[in-house]
């Protein structure tokens, strides 16, 4: 796929159909483990968004879409899924090839839960309370009242570059499931899977359903984001952006579900398990190369075990294999971009002038047969404060910080001294210990015993600036639905409707 003949070009995907861009410029997607061209896709402008959004709210007026029953919008999220699983060697590769995720990853874990993910869906949406009947009223009278869940309309995704598929999906399911249609702005670092993924979904679902524009930020995503017909944004990325992102639906009073950083703390206790602990600890921070906004990039240890922890940490860290994400071998990828490389690197020097002990890795790797890639050695600090820049700041790289600590009470007080609040994690062979913390820990995820364990049926989103809603399980399903209350008095006779007494005396 690096010779020139063999470069796919992916136009925009626009009312079930492949589109160019009206402004007919593309932009070139690398493969980061060697830096070269692996497709060109075409670069969606205002005019391209204004053209999505309209044949999306069309479809969305279409009473066939819109009002269709749970039980066949079942069917059709389950031969969805059916479909993905078809295509799944191929979502794959496109995966993997372009955000550096590791087919070992990818293939092992990633599809599987996209799969999953629809399956649920069909589930609870037949389990959805899309109409809800209230108790008979006492003061007005005989009535019925009704609460109806109704779709939002037209709903803008934009996402991140780690994990596109997983991310685009997030939104797609809970959008489709609630009645919705959707456009949506990949990241322009991997955009080809959310296409092929989008391609692969019209085959079931109306045209103008779903829809994929790729471009910049400044004119495909600020143009969704404020967008008149738009009326709910989910973004995954940067609390930077996130900020930007509320701040401009808000000239609409959009709907928001934003997913955002996190510098998530882990918590060992003295009685952990360190057989397990360890791995999972750096399973937490250095998969995908700690692109993954809910990596536990703040390990704190008890003094107890400090010194024992770090060189088993060292030590286990330099078994890990870099590599070409194709590479069932690879255990750590590249990172996205030369952009990203340079910021990760930066932090680290940053780290050693602040006084943090580097005792594995800190600099760029060289990998054979990919000279050319983004590659970084994953990343230990030791004696790291909670004050230090590499502790507080997402760095979205391999880079652990590990911090010492006396007591519990003072572990917890400085895990939840950040501005982020996604993920947790606490190592203990007593649970109830554990629950005890999980209580304590502003976040909205605590994995106890375990990192990176995502469910289909369970809420992901984070306390603080990590973020606004949750997505997965049927708790999404509330992000893209609005609520009605219908009232129907069964009063028959004037006479009898005290409520007119209120403006007309005598009745």
């Amino acid at each position: 796929m690096t010779a020139k003949e063999h470069i796919k070009t992916y136009n925009l995907f626009i009312n079930g159909k492949w589109v160019p861009s009206s402004s007919g410029e593309t932009f070139d997607v690398i493969n980061p483990a060697n830096g070269t061209v692996v497709a060109k896709v075409a670069k969606g402008t205002k005019e391209d968004v204004n053209q999505a959004v309209n044949v999306a709210h069309d479809a969305f007026e279409n009473d066939e879409w819109r009002e269709m029953s749970p039980n066949e919008r079942a069917k059709i999220l389950t031969e969805i899924a059916q479909n993905i699983a078809k295509n799944g060697q191929e979502l794959v590769l496109l995966e993997a090839l372009t955000s550096g995720g590791t087919v070992r990853r990818v293939g092992g874990s990633d599809i599987v839960m996209i799969v999953d993910l629809f399956q649920q869906m069909a589930k609870f949406v037949k389990e959805y309370p899309f109409s809800e009947t209230l108790p008979m009223p006492i003061v007005s009278g005989p009535a019925h009242n009704f609460v109806w869940r109704e779709p939002l309309g037209v709903c803008a995704a934009i996402t991140a570059w780690n994990m596109p598929l997983l991310l685009a999906t997030w939104k797609i399911a809970p959008a489709l499931a609630t009645g919705n249609t959707i456009v949506i702005k990949p990241a322009s670092n991997t955009p080809v899977s959310t296409l092929k993924l989008a391609e692969i979904i019209s085959e079931v679902v109306p045209p103008g359903v779903i829809n994929v524009v790729p471009g910049s930020g400044s004119d495909v995503g600020e143009t969704l984001v404020t967008h008149p017909k738009v009326e709910k944004v989910g973004f995954t990325g940067s609390t930077e952006v996130g900020r930007r992102i509320m701040t401009m639906a808000a000239g609409t009073i959009k709907n928001v579900t934003l997913e955002l950083g996190g510098k998530s703390p882990n918590i060992l206790l003295e009685d952990a398990d360190l057989d397990i602990a360890i791995p999972g600890s750096l399973l937490g921070v250095f998969l995908h190369s700690g692109q993954l906004c809910e990596s536990g990039t703040r390990l704190f240890v008890p003094s107890s075990i400090y010194d024992e922890v770090i060189e088993r940490l060292v030590a286990l860290t330099k078994t890990l294999k870099l590599g070409n994400q194709l590479d069932l071998a690879t255990s750590i990828g590249p990172v996205i971009s030369q952009q990203q490389k340079d910021t990760i690197l930066s932090y680290i020097e940053t780290g050693k002038a602040e006084g943090a002990r580097l005792v594995c890795g800190g600099k760029e790797a060289e990998v054979e047969g990919c000279e050319n890639g983004f590659f970084i050695e994953p990343t230990i600090f030791a004696d790291v404060t909670n004050d230090m820049k590499i502790a507080q700041e997402e760095i979205f790289g391999p880079v652990l910080s590990v911090i010492r600590y006396n007591t519990v009470e003072e572990a917890v007080e400085m895990a939840n001294d950040t501005i982020y609040g996604l993920a947790s994690g606490v190592w203990t062979r007593d649970v109830n210990k554990a629950y005890d913390i999980a209580r304590k820990i502003k976040a909205g995820v605590v994995w106890i015993n375990d990192w990176h364990m995502l469910r289909n049926d369970a809420p992901f989103g984070g306390y603080k600036q990590s973020g606004i809603g949750r997505e997965m399980g049927k708790y999404s399903l509330d992000a893209y639905t609005q609520l009605k209350h219908v009232h129907t008095s069964m009063v028959p006779e004037v006479e009898e409707r005290r409520s007119l007494g209120v403006l007309f005396p005598g009745k």
